[in-house]
Formats: structure tokens, C-alpha cells, sequence
């Protein structure tokens, strides 16, 4: 008779759609999701934000809590999102031409597209404006504090862009979409190496080696870029004319980043030097992560091809959290491969590891 039972069982497993086995892993994910955002969130109640909540690092993990909400719908983090707006009266830092201080109106615009307050973009956007009457004609050389004016450093390409790209969807303004695509060519045509199709960090890196006498290219200032190139191509129409170019750069740098993943799911701190930095880390792989994934949901990357990778990635990651779930093996802020443990972590990685976990949600729920 139990014979017989079990094996009603498992007929009965076996008939169930591909589609809800797939949503059991989704839940699962979403779990670990919510582990790592309420532990955050607990850890800015008791001890308060590590940082300005209008700060770069801040933003950066707005963004990964906005990710959360659109696989986990729980109200609760767009409470929070909401709150932290208005104890900043929808302003941004005080340079208001540097992008790490305006990294933040990523938010404001997101937020907006589900409350349709103008107060959300109002300041935001007269600032915009500023930004996009001046006529960026300076050098990108890394002196005279040009980052305080242009993008003029890899990461920039997370911060500013999708800050105006994502104006752009909120007003249905086109301008601030073409504003962040001159910029970004300025950028990239300055830091980007065509041949190893990665970003150097700034121009101070132009003639730096790594200790295998490799080029000096970090983990995470590349998945500044990437990640910054998917939250670009979210905002972008399809008959965009500068689309097709975004999507190539993005498959370029997909398939290097692809080659570089390490055995052990993560990418070190130096990409072309991994062995330097023996230790994983979880903010580049959080954004490589998050943009693999992204690629695989949108028909921009084969999924046989990176499937795996963004698999790997993530299981990762899931290792780099605590029980309790604060997110460890982040290395701290910086502007070069550096050391890591198991203990550092930092709320950009927590965006990160949010930002993944919603698209690698979605590749499981497709597939």
C-alpha cells in the first residue's frame, strides 16, 4: 500500500507544469532577497544609514530594494523608499554636478512612475536641466577635480546616466535620454579599452599592471558600467537610434566578463589578476550578476550560452550571506582591487545582490 502511495506521489509531482516547479525555486529566491533586505533595513533602524541617504552608496541600494518590489510586491519597501524621499525633500546632494551626489534621483524618478507625485522629480529635473546646459567640452584626465563636472570615471557610468535616463521615462522627455548617451560615448570613448572591451576605473590606471604584469582592471568598476549599461537600455525605446551601439557594448562586455567568472562563482577584485585577490567579492558579482541575467530575460544573450554563468553567479552569492543575513565579502569603498573578508560588507553590495536576485528571478520563472 505504501508502494503505491509514494508512487501516486510521484506521478503527481511529475504532472505538475515545468512553470510551478520553476516558481518554487522563484520563491525561494525571493526569500534569500527579503533575508538580506530586512536585515539592511534593521541594521539602519538600530544603528542609522552608514552614510547620507542622498549618497552614492545609498542609491545604490535604493535601486536594489526598487528590484525587490517589482518580483515580491511587498508594499512595504515602497514605504520605505517613499519615507526616505521625503526626509530628503526629493533633493539631491549638494554637488549638483557630480554624479555620485545625484546617483540617488534614480529613485526619485522611479518612484514616481508608480506615485505620479511631481514633487518626486520637480527639483530633480530643474537640476537636469542645469547638468545638460553645460557644454562638457573638458578633458576626462583624472586632475583639477573634473569628476566634481564630468563623467570622468568608470563608475560615473552607474551613477549619472540612468539618473537621466530614467527622468526621461518619467517625463517622456527625450532630452535627458540623449544627454546621457552623449555622455556616456564621452566616457567610454576615453576609459574603454576595445581590445579587452573593459573599462579602466579613471586615467590614473592608463599605464598601471596588475602583479602578473596584466592591465589593472577592478571587479567592481566594471560592473558599475555593465550594470549601468542594462539600467540605460531599460529606459531606451526600441527604435532608439543609439540602441543598437549600447547593445553591442553590452555584448561585448558580457561575453569578457563571461570568459572571466572564476571557478568558484564570483569574480575576484582584479578581473585580468584574480589569483592577486584570492578571496571572492560580492559587489562585482552582485552587477555581473543582475546584468547577465538581464541580458538572458530580454533576447540580448543565448541562454544555453550564459545560463550557467548567471546560475553560478548567483549560488555565489547566496553564499556570500550570513544566517542572519547581513551580506558579507564586499569590498569596501574604493577605487582599485583591494582585500576583502567575509565580514565587510556595504549597502551598494546589498543593492547589487537585490538587483540580481530580481533578474535572476525572472530568467527562472521564463525558463
Amino acid at each position: 500500500m505504501r508502494k503505491c502511495v509514494s508512487v501516486l506521489i510521484l506521478i503527481t509531482i511529475w504532472q505538475q507544469p515545468l512553470s510551478a516547479q520553476m516558481t518554487k525555486k522563484s520563491d525561494v529566491i525571493v526569500d534569500q532577497m527579503n533575508k538580506v533586505a530586512r536585515w539592511q533595513l534593521t541594521a539602519w533602524k538600530q544603528q542609522g544609514t552608514p552614510h547620507q541617504k542622498w549618497d552614492w552608496t545609498m542609491g545604490a541600494c535604493y535601486a536594489g530594494y526598487l528590484g525587490l518590489t517589482e518580483v515580491a510586491t511587498y508594499s512595504t519597501y515602497f514605504n520605505d523608499m517613499n519615507a526616505i524621499g521625503d526626509s530628503l525633500h526629493w533633493q539631491t546632494g549638494p554637488r549638483h554636478t557630480m554624479a555620485d551626489d545625484y546617483c540617488v534621483a534614480q529613485m526619485f524618478s522611479q518612484m514616481y512612475l508608480d506615485y505620479h507625485k511631481p514633487l518626486m522629480i520637480e527639483q530633480w529635473k530643474h537640476q537636469a536641466d542645469s547638468i545638460i546646459a553645460v557644454p562638457h567640452t573638458e578633458s576626462l584626465e583624472w586632475k583639477n577635480n573634473i569628476a566634481e563636472r564630468e563623467w570622468a570615471w568608470c563608475d560615473a557610468l552607474f551613477m549619472g546616466p540612468p539618473a537621466l535616463a530614467y527622468l526621461s521615462t518619467a517625463t517622456g522627455d527625450r532630452k535627458y535620454l540623449d544627454e546621457a548617451c552623449k555622455l556616456w560615448w564621452k566616457t567610454t570613448d576615453y576609459l574603454y579599452d576595445k581590445d579587452e572591451h573593459l573599462y579602466y576605473r579613471d586615467s590614473r590606471f592608463f599605464t598601471q599592471k596588475e602583479a602578473n604584469g596584466k592591465k589593472v582592471f577592478w571587479s567592481r568598476g566594471n560592473g558599475w558600467v555593465l550594470a549601468g549599461l542594462v539600467r540605460m537600455l531599460k529606459n531606451m525605446p526600441d527604435d532608439y537610434p543609439e540602441r543598437p551601439a549600447f547593445i553591442k557594448l553590452y555584448q561585448d562586455m558580457a561575453l569578457k566578463i563571461a570568459i572571466l567568472q572564476n571557478d568558484d562563482g564570483t569574480w575576484h577584485a582584479a578581473l585580468l589578476d584574480p589569483a592577486a585577490y584570492p578571496v571572492k567579492e560580492a559587489s562585482g558579482t552582485g552587477f555581473y550578476c543582475y546584468a547577465l541575467a538581464y541580458g538572458i530575460n530580454n533576447g540580448l544573450l543565448p541562454y544555453r550560452q550564459y545560463h550557467r554563468i548567471v546560475e553560478k553567479a548567483w549560488a555565489a552569492l547566496t553564499g556570500c550571506v550570513q544566517e542572519n543575513g547581513k551580506l558579507g565579502y564586499v569590498q569596501q569603498i574604493g577605487e582599485k582591487p583591494e582585500k576583502v573578508s567575509a565580514n565587510d560588507t556595504e549597502v551598494y553590495g546589498v543593492g547589487a545582490f537585490l538587483l540580481a536576485g530580481s533578474e535572476v528571478y525572472r530568467m527562472l520563472e521564463k525558463h
